[in-house]
């Protein structure tokens, strides 16, 4: 016969049950696994998920901020005759998408808050030095110790830290260590979608009152299907990205993921003010380094913030009550 605990296997039912009455283990009574326990043992080292959907959205990613670089300089700018108009444009251009492409690497290639994998040991559970009576939970998929607002992740086969959603377009998933990235990403890449279909505006303004021929290097009909694709790249790219800032700005500041909202998991954990979470998703105090995808960036390599994990059998229960027999 099943004990108590055995009948509460799916965690995400359990959490959604708790308090009808039933005898399934009460989540309030959860350890508060620390963020040392959580943190990857590979946190300081390259992060890169091998998924060939993800690895081609991400591709054409950057295939499509090139051609927008293309189309700007040789296009719309260097035919200009006014060479400030060129120069400042040119420049502001170039360093958006520049920082738009340094941001999405960094949300591509940072750990976004894995769990150690296949730590639900009993050794490594009574290392943690728990009270009598404390629950943990075990993602029966990656065989995790799983804290509290994580959920796992079928494509990066890991449970991630307050997850809020997986990107194909950055071929990660958007967490608590890239959330920050992804804002940036999400942001530059709007700026320079505006940008360019600004300056696609003026360019038509001009070229109606001068000769098409000397608007560009290329044909006029050449001419025209290049500005019509980047007007149409801009403004679908102004749109997605707009609505994903909004969104993540707003998960940041009511201090709820995409994933817990869609799952009904919201005032389950005491949330933070609204500037409070922002300064805990980018890093500190409010300052240029907000805007920064290079902030916290280091070649040295930092060991493990945490002691390895003790190695040994993995327990079957999905909740674990202690003590352990």
């Amino acid at each position: 016969m099943k004990s108590p605990v055995h009948r509460c296997r799916d965690v995400e039912h359990t959490r959604g049950q708790a308090g009808q009455g039933s005898n399934c283990l009460q989540p309030e009574h959860r350890i508060p696994i620390s963020k040392d326990v959580i943190t990857s043992s590979s946190a300081s080292a390259m992060w890169f998920i091998r998924d060939i959907c993800g690895i081609v959205c991400a591709i054409i990613t950057w295939l499509l901020v090139f051609y927008a670089v293309f189309v700007v300089l040789f296009v719309l700018l260097l035919p200009s005759k006014n060479l400030v108009y060129s120069i400042v444009n040119g420049s502001v251009f170039n360093s958006l998408a520049f920082l738009a492409l340094a941001s999405h690497l960094r949300a591509m290639c940072t750990d976004p808050g894995a769990v150690p994998k296949g730590n639900a040991t009993k050794e490594y559970i009574e290392s943690l030095q728990l009270k009598p009576g404390q629950v943990v939970y075990k993602c029966p998929k990656c065989c995790s110790i799983k804290p509290d607002r994580a959920h796992h992740c079928s494509v990066c086969k890991r449970c991630i830290r307050k997850m809020d959603h997986h990107c194909p377009w950055v071929n990660n998933c958007v967490g608590e260590n890239n959330q920050k990235y992804f804002v940036l990403f999400t942001m530059y890449i709007a700026l320079i979608s505006l940008h360019s279909l600004i300056m696609v505006v003026f360019h038509f303004l001009n070229c109606f009152e001068d000769d098409w021929t000397k608007c560009s290097t290329f044909s006029p009909p050449a001419t025209v299907i290049l500005l019509i694709l980047l007007c149409f790249e801009g403004l679908l790219f102004l749109i997605f990205t707009s609505v994903m800032f909004g969104t993540q700005v707003h998960s940041i500041c009511t201090d709820e993921t995409g994933i817990e909202r869609l799952k009904g998991e919201t005032g389950k954990w005491g949330k933070v003010p609204c500037w409070e979470a922002m300064e805990m998703a980018f890093g500190g105090s409010f300052s240029l380094s907000w805007c920064s995808p290079f902030s916290g960036l280091s070649c040295k390599t930092s060991p493990p913030a945490h002691s390895n994990v003790p190695q040994g059998e993995i327990i079957e229960e999905d909740v674990i009550e202690i003590p352990l027999n």
